[in-house]
């Protein structure tokens, strides 16, 4: 048997002994994906939890998403795969500085990306993900909006509404550094392909594309679309899933550097560590944890 196969059976065996669920997000290695009960973007993964029956939630991620798994699951066990696996963008605004900007921007009303800690989310008035921030901002009365902590999702925000959209200096190295330059070479290369990038990306590039979509848009545009081939502007690990879904189309990313190193931090050795250590348990503080559901089913109600 091979190593592969034995790692498989011994994660499988290790589920059942623990009436567990593993989720794993679009941005984990291939291998991890497979061998997950469902595969999706974070608050996709969290709401889904909420509809099976199991004891322990194994979430294949970063820490904030785990943590939005607690909020929304409070009576279950909650482990990060690997709990070292956190999200620079999420660690770019503490409690302290979202205190001081809501003191300079008292009128305005906080969005809070869903990237973000559980005290970021239990501080803001509403959450948002990237495939629905546009329709949140536009569903408040505010006319002045504090967007945190992504200011590239809040820039192409700006675009979709009428409302004066105050940004936080915040973003997602991995698509941060995704330059026009470099989509515009890889138009070149492919100029049958059609390009699609993440909302986290910088103006100039979401300018150049033929959407900004969050990957769960993805995933759906590249299924509706009669185009066979396109350029692929997030996290790389997003192609397994678009492989898998999509055998006969073709898919390029802009560059050769679009890879989170704490997405790909959990292995199936490692996975199978924590689940059998009952380790990287993910809590979040009661107080947090109504605060920062209701700011999420605002969003939800919408």
């Amino acid at each position: 048997m091979s190593e592969l196969k034995q790692l498989e059976e011994r994660i499988a065996g290790l589920k059942e002994g623990l009436r567990a669920v593993i989720v794993a997000h679009n941005y984990q290695r291939p291998e991890v994906q497979d061998i997950a009960d469902f595969v999706g973007d974070s608050l996709e993964l969290a709401r889904r939890c909420t509809e099976v029956d199991a004891e322990t939630i194994v979430f294949c991620g970063v820490r904030f998403m785990a943590e939005t798994a607690v909020i929304l699951n409070p009576e279950r066990t909650v482990l990060l795969s690997e709990g070292s696996a956190g999200c620079p963008l999420a660690d770019m605004i503490t409690t302290g500085e979202l205190r001081q900007w809501r003191e300079r921007y008292p009128r305005a009303a906080v969005v809070c990306y869903v990237n973000s800690s559980a005290e970021i989310k239990a501080g803001s008035d509403i959450c948002c993900t990237s495939a629905n921030a546009a329709e949140v901002v536009n569903s408040l009365e505010s006319d002045e909006i504090l967007f945190v902590p992504d200011q590239n999702l809040g820039h192409y925000v700006s675009t979709q509404t009428t409302k004066k959209i105050i940004l936080y200096p915040g973003f997602c190295y991995l698509h941060h550094r995704i330059q026009a330059e470099q989509l515009k070479r890889a138009m070149k290369r492919h100029p049958e392909a059609r390009a699609i990038v993440h909302p986290e990306c910088r103006p100039e590039v979401i300018a150049l594309a033929e959407a900004a979509l969050s990957t769960s848009q993805m995933l759906r545009h590249v299924k509706a679309s009669p185009h066979k081939s396109f350029i692929i502007g997030t996290e790389e690990g997003l192609l397994h899933r678009l492989h898998l879904e999509n055998p006969d189309r073709s898919f390029y990313l802009i560059s050769d550097n679009q890879i989170c190193i704490d997405m790909k931090r959990t292995t199936l050795q490692i996975l199978a560590q924590t689940m059998e250590l009952k380790q990287n348990t993910v809590t979040v503080p009661e107080e947090v944890r109504l605060k920062a559901r209701e700011a999420v089913e605002r969003m939800l109600a919408i």
